[in-house]
């Protein structure tokens, strides 16, 4: 019988992972082609069965069971039952039925090979073909995650059975910054603010607050380097997390990809975005020519301006800090790939034979030979402009290139600049004013205080008469 997916076996299928990811054209496609069965007691399969059809329980109760003995008990609510019973192939395990059960028997390829989530780029619009699902769910929110799209059903079971479950009270700091990464974290219920301090007296700057089915921790697990923020509840929260050791096997290795130079090369000539992730300062003393500069910790920030129309090739000074920054831009559903090794790994062979790209030095300003007068991008020489050798990247969503963009954010630097010298002179007034207000405060104070004096001498000279 054909599955209704508004149905209450639709939606309990609709959790089912890998089932979860599919996009909503594509699930109500399966849906149609799924049979329901239904058994009173017997058996599922046995240990040694090579049939390549994975079995889903929607109702009921199954035992797994080895040689007569229980091994564990499976209840069609569990987060265990969003995964195929036993899945692998031969089977290591017989399954039971306990009374009555409903299942789902799917074939193996489909449950293996989801599709990954499509991302359409028009001049005007964002066409993203999502799975749907309950937003409360946590589960569904992480599945639904381009980084956990990439995994394999496997890894997402093991992931699911490694998480703890940790919680926090209102305005506990979760993580420091500054500290070491052991976790990875996923907000299942509450909210947490990620914040950064430029340096160690400046003030807090507020860069993402984090609900239900977000993520964090994963930059200084990555990156092998001090967390460069701190998370604080912002309500009391339930976490789960992942220790370093298998987030690392389990999520960062099967997703992040890398090229070589003379790859990335190839591939800023199809179009790709070279993208420094580097600091500023870092970024004024070496880069790759025709890089553009987005420092890690501001990022984040800049997520929204950035197109998914190509794809970005993330580089720094080692490759440490471009694997989380790609971490990152994939989270977004940005395509991030990596140069491997970074700056440090590009030879001075393969550097030479580089005909578009060479590493500049730092010695010369950085805006005035990558710009011309219009604000875009020059070459080497004018006369290698003229022929047409600059491409102009079109890194953001607006019309324009990444240099006009540039251009808008200089030009809003500059307005911020503006507003902080206002904000400053009007700290400065009523500093100025506080400074008066106190100095008549203290005078007042020295007039009360002589007086006090005073009456307390015609007090004593009263007692004495």
């Amino acid at each position: 019988m054909v599955v209704d997916v508004n149905s209450k076996d639709g939606l309990i299928i609709r959790k089912l992972i890998p089932l979860a990811t599919l996009p909503g054209t594509q699930f109500s496609a399966l849906c149609a082609e799924m049979t329901v069965e239904e058994m009173q007691g017997g058996i599922l399969f046995k240990k040694g069965d090579m049939d390549t059809h994975l079995i889903y329980l929607l109702s009921g109760e199954v035992a797994l069971q080895s040689d007569g003995l229980v091994i564990e008990v499976i209840a069609a609510e569990s987060d265990s039952a969003r995964f195929a019973l036993a899945h692998q192939i031969p089977r290591k395990i017989d399954a039971v039925a306990n009374g009555e059960v409903r299942f789902l028997r799917l074939d193996a390829d489909i449950v293996n090979k989801p599709p990954l989530l499509v991302y359409k780029e028009d001049e005007n619009n964002m066409i993203i073909e999502e799975a749907e699902g309950d937003p409360g769910d946590w589960m569904t929110a992480l599945l639904r995650s381009p980084i956990f799209q990439r995994l394999p059903p496997a890894n997402l079971q093991q992931i699911l059975i490694g998480l703890e479950e940790v919680r926090f009270n209102k305005g506990e700091t979760i993580i420091e910054q500054g500290s070491a990464g052991d976790y990875y974290y996923l907000v299942k219920n509450g909210e947490c603010l990620l914040t950064r301090k430029p340096s160690p007296n400046a003030k807090d700057i507020k860069l993402a607050q984090l609900a239900n089915g977000d993520t964090f921790g994963e930059d200084s697990l990555i990156s092998d380097t001090p967390s460069n923020g701190s998370i604080t509840a912002l309500t009391d929260i339930v976490l789960l997390r992942l220790d370093k050791k298998r987030f690392v096997s389990l999520i960062k290795d099967p997703t992040l990809r890398f090229v070589n130079y003379i790859e990335m090369q190839e591939a800023v000539r199809q179009g790709a975005i070279l993208l420094d992730v580097s600091s500023q300062d870092e970024y004024a003393k070496r880069h790759l020519d025709g890089s553009i500069n987005a420092p890690f910790f501001s990022l984040r920030m800049q997520l929204k301006t950035l197109s998914r129309a190509k794809p970005v090739i993330v580089v720094c000074g080692d490759g440490k800090v471009s694997e989380a920054a790609a971490f990152l831009l994939l989270r977004h559903k940005i395509n991030a790939i990596i140069l491997k090794g970074g700056i440090k790994g590009v030879s001075p062979e393969t550097e030479n034979e580089a005909a578009v790209f060479h590493i500049d030095d730092g010695f010369e300003t950085l805006v005035d030979d990558c710009m011309d007068a219009g604000g875009r991008a020059i070459a080497e020489s004018p006369e290698s402009f003229n022929q047409g050798n600059v491409q102009e990247q079109s890194f953001y969503n607006s019309a324009g290139s990444a240099s006009s963009s540039l251009e808008d954010q200089i030009r809003l630097l500059k307005s911020e600049n503006e507003e902080l010298k206002r904000m400053n002179s009007r700290f400065n007034d009523q500093y100025r004013k506080l400074e008066t207000d106190k100095d008549h405060a203290e005078k007042r104070c020295r007039i009360l205080q002589n007086q006090v004096e005073k009456l307390t001498q015609v007090l004593d000279q009263l007692k004495g008469d």
